[in-house]
């Protein structure tokens, strides 16, 4: 196996690995996971001064 096809070969796998990391994220049974995780720095503990 050559280097350019076994580079060929890692490319593809990582576009892959990509793309399905993309669909995870966007996916809709997520959504309450990630919109709960972007109001943490929002929300008001108790020990917080004021």
């Amino acid at each position: 196996m050559s280097a350019g096809t076994l580079s060929g070969i890692i490319s593809l796998a990582l576009l892959v690995l990509f793309v399905a990391g993309w669909l995870w994220v966007w996916s809709p049974r997520r959504r309450e996971v990630f919109d709960a995780a972007a109001r943490l720095p929002l929300e008001e503990s108790e020990g917080d001064v004021k």
